[in-house]
């Protein structure tokens, strides 16, 4: 079952296709465990998010879609150079398939 990413402010929607989730990426952590703030240019970006769509599912040799392992708000561990960043409506969102998943965390 595919789900859309929808902005509440917006009009844009966005459905991935195929074996392609869309990702909302954690925030970055503003002060580290020593208690040192960071600035925004020294801060890393999260590799872990929560999934807000997914698509349909890899196509198979015989035309049938094969079952995505992961849902609508999971929170997940991905590699951190596979993702193509989109912005919708002043929301960074990631695009990725479903194999740059590396976990998921419960």
């Amino acid at each position: 079952m595919a789900a859309t990413a929808t902005k509440k402010k917006g009009k844009c929607k966005l459905q991935p296709l195929g074996d392609k989730v869309v990702v909302s990426r954690d925030e970055s952590e503003d002060v580290t465990a020593g208690g040192i703030v960071l600035p925004d240019s020294a801060k890393d970006k999260p590799s872990r998010g929560t999934i807000v769509a997914v698509g349909t599912g890899k196509t198979l040799d015989d035309g049938s879609h094969g079952e995505m392992q992961v849902k609508v708000g999971d929170r997940v561990l991905f590699t951190s150079y596979a993702p193509e960043t989109i912005e919708i409506d002043d929301e960074e969102l990631l695009l990725m398939s479903e194999g740059d998943i590396l976990a998921v965390i419960e």
